[in-house]
């Protein structure tokens, strides 16, 4: 049987099966059909694409994202984040809760071709003040904690719920203490389901809360600034946070507005503790700056120094394993037909952090094709 599209030339690089070499991927009926040089198109008149001198990856999976478009005040189009950032799953982290992801699912995430999946907040309204004037902590009232709704709605919709989402810290939750957290614990054993874990600005303090989570448990904005970072005052990483990724807590980067701090990733790195995933946390206050999308938070982490492949791995292969999804983030025959098609480009590039501080970057991945369910689409 023939090949639908050829993919030809380009420098494959699969962190799932350890290839990095320049190959062809073959696909066929939306899947992965085959890997390797010079592939035959077989029966047929297959499409192919020159990916000469371009990296071919995975389709990127961008764990962190708010693509509620329109129907919350922080959602951005998922639509700009497919073909212009060549991320072909979108993870929504909690923009919904039970209240409203009926009309999430409905009106989105049904009417568009891109992947998105979701992890549903354990408050009943989802993340519903935010704004660059208004910003309300939706776990602050602890009246819209809706443990039964969350519950009932998330085994209702497990075709696309990964995991339970709580944010916590002064802005999230306010006075609220560990209790969102605690219900969001409970609601996730029920469903024997993850959590994605939010943290800002104490209290609650990052040593109380990191003992609630457990393995397959995500700690996202996982390299803040102070405070609340998992780095101290004299260049050590916090023995809560070694002991959490121990027992398998898996750390995540989460970008966004005000979680991400080059001074902190430069502490980590240097303590050999590399992030567990890299996404970007775009939504409507971060995606014109400082984090813009998955691949300018990619670039950073290049130019900090962390190799291409685990920099790739990072957005492929690890987010689908903590997504329980094994048929993403690989090339293997027969996983879904997704690869994202990048530029590496060498230059002088400015890159800014959450806080400000600005590095001079000499490389950078930008997007030149995507495929998405074995269709190309040129960025």
């Amino acid at each position: 049987m023939g090949l639908d599209l050829i993919v030809r030339g380009g420098r494959v690089i699969d962190p799932s099966q350890d290839i990095d070499a320049v190959l062809d991927l073959g696909f066929r009926d939306g899947r992965v059909a085959a890997i390797g040089k010079d592939l035959p198109a077989g029966d047929g008149a297959a499409q192919a694409f020159d990916a000469t001198g371009c990296i071919v990856t995975p389709g990127l999976i961008d764990l962190h994202t708010h693509v509620y478009d329109k129907g919350t005040s922080l959602g951005v189009d998922p639509m700009r984040l497919f073909h212009r950032g060549a991320v072909t799953t979108l993870v929504d982290t909690g923009s919904a809760g039970p209240g409203n992801f009926a009309g999430f699912r409905s009106q989105l995430i049904e009417r568009i071709p891109v992947r998105v999946l979701a992890y549903l907040n354990i408050s009943f309204a989802g993340i519903y003040g935010f704004s660059k004037r208004v910003m309300v902590g939706e776990s602050g009232d602890m009246r819209l904690m809706a443990p039964i709704d969350t519950v009932e709605v998330a085994r209702a919709n497990r075709d696309i719920i990964v995991g339970i989402k709580v944010r916590v810290g002064r802005n999230a939750s306010g006075f609220s203490g560990l209790a969102p957290l605690r219900i969001a614990r409970q609601v996730a054993d029920e469903l024997a389901i993850p959590m994605m874990v939010h943290i800002d600005e104490p209290p609650p303090m990052l040593d109380e809360v990191l003992p609630l989570l457990r393995k397959g448990d995500i700690l996202t904005h996982a390299f803040r600034p102070f405070p609340n970072c998992p780095t101290t005052s004299d260049g050590k990483v916090h023995d809560c946070v070694v002991e959490a990724r121990a027992r398998g807590v898996i750390f995540d980067i989460g970008h966004g507005m005000g979680s991400f701090s080059f001074a902190v990733a430069r502490t980590m790195l240097a303590n050999g503790f590399a992030p567990d995933c890299i996404s970007s946390d775009v939504h409507a206050l971060s995606i014109e700056g400082p984090a813009f999308d998955l691949l300018t938070t990619m670039s950073k982490f290049l130019c900090l120094g962390l190799p291409l492949v685990d920099v790739v791995r990072c957005a492929t292969h690890a987010p689908a394993i903590a997504l329980h999804r094994p048929d993403l983030g690989s090339f293997a025959q027969g996983c879904a037909g997704d690869a994202s098609i990048l530029r590496h480009e060498t230059g002088t590039f400015d890159f800014v952090d959450s806080v400000g501080e600005h590095i001079a970057g000499r490389e950078r991945l930008a997007a030149a094709a995507v495929v998405q369910a074995g269709n190309l689409h040129k960025c």
